[in-house]
């Protein structure tokens, strides 16, 4: 096959579940060299990856970064170009590459942004759908495969799960972080990354439905355990009104704030302390997956079925009209404490011996 160009730099989730189609391409060709293409704050999402020969990090808003990258990346040949953003300047870098074959999103001789047929049921479900949005929508709604499951069959290799790898230094702080919180290997730590940053307000559990939720789920393990409250910038706010809703409780409840301003390493060594981690549609959701780690994840307002899970953990689904209509005020109501607490309860009766 030989060497191989993924463009894949947004969102933060995607490009980390993205990476479930690397060990399909080697099995294909052992000897394939993957450049992959992406975000510089997603950078350390691919960087460590052990089928990934080189990173390079664009901002694809920044006309001179991406015109000096596409004459560069332009000199070599590339046996597949894997195109998988829809945005003018990564679809024109893509159509400038010299390529045996290009999947994915270009620009067209006239100039108009499309997709290959190969990706089309992918694509078919974006913004740039032929169908219009409508169709795309409805198609969204529908489906029921993975985004792992659709994207090996697309490219036609095995379907292959994302990692993460982490450095010395992340598994370092999350040992000492441990140590300091005297977070105990005997008794289950239960992560909350209940937030879901700003675009879909109703992927996240309220703030008192996730103090209901540790509440019941402390109840039935008769109070043993602890509650790591995760979150990142956006969520600082909100976390300190969950860690002062868990103080508050009676009987009292262990809670330990993570913090909000840990790096993407730092965060994802966090969740490696967790015997389940409960999270909403969010970037905590696939550094869960990669990592390893049960999660109960819920939905609203965005697909479940696109998500993978490779058996460890479970989905609570809204049962509300507008499930997976991505509007951002999506009713979630119907993903209750009770709901959520029973499937953490199972998954933490499963992970004991």
């Amino acid at each position: 096959m030989g060497d191989i160009l993924i463009l894949k730099t947004a969102a933060l989730g995607d490009v980390l579940r993205t990476t479930s189609i690397l060990p399909g391409l080697k099995s294909r060709d052992a000897d394939a060299r993957v450049t992959w293409l992406t975000a510089p704050a997603a950078v350390e999402l691919v960087e460590r990856h052990p089928l990934v020969s080189r990173t390079l990090a664009l901002d694809p808003g920044d006309a001179a970064a991406t015109a000096a990258l596409e004459r560069e990346l332009g000199r070599r040949r590339w046996a597949r170009v894997l195109s998988f953003d829809d945005e003018e300047p990564l679809c024109r870098l893509a159509t400038a590459m010299d390529t045996d074959r290009l999947s994915g999103a270009y620009l067209t001789a006239a100039g108009a942004r499309a997709y290959t047929a190969d990706v089309a049921p992918w694509f078919d479900m974006g913004l740039l759908s032929t169908h219009g949005k409508l169709a795309a929508d409805r198609l969204k709604l529908e489906n029921q495969r993975s985004h792992a499951a659709i994207f090996a069959a697309m490219l036609d290799v095995p379907m292959g799960r994302p990692e993460l790898v982490l450095p010395e230094s992340a598994a370092s702080f999350g040992a000492r972080f441990a140590e300091r919180e005297r977070l105990s290997t005997s008794a289950p730590v239960i992560g909350l990354n209940t937030g879901a940053g700003g675009r879909w307000l109703t992927k996240a559990l309220p703030v008192e439905r996730t103090v209901e939720l540790a509440a019941r789920i402390a109840a039935g393990l008769d109070g043993a355990g602890t509650f790591l409250v995760l979150g990142g910038e956006p969520e600082a706010e909100r976390n300190e009104r969950i860690l002062r809703g868990l103080q508050s409780l009676d009987p009292a409840v262990r809670a330990v704030d993570a913090g909000t301003r840990n790096s993407l390493a730092e965060f994802a060594a966090l969740v490696d302390l967790c015997d389940v981690l409960v999270t909403s549609d969010s970037l905590a959701l696939h550094i869960g997956v990669s990592r390893r780690i049960p999660v109960v994840a819920f939905f609203a307002p965005t697909s479940a079925a696109e998500i993978e899970l490779y058996g460890l953990g479970e989905k609570v689904l809204s049962t509300a009209s507008d499930y997976c209509s991505y509007r951002p005020d999506a009713d979630n109501s119907t993903i209750t404490p009770a709901l959520l607490s029973e499937a953490v309860l199972r998954q933490l009766a499963q992970a004991r011996p």
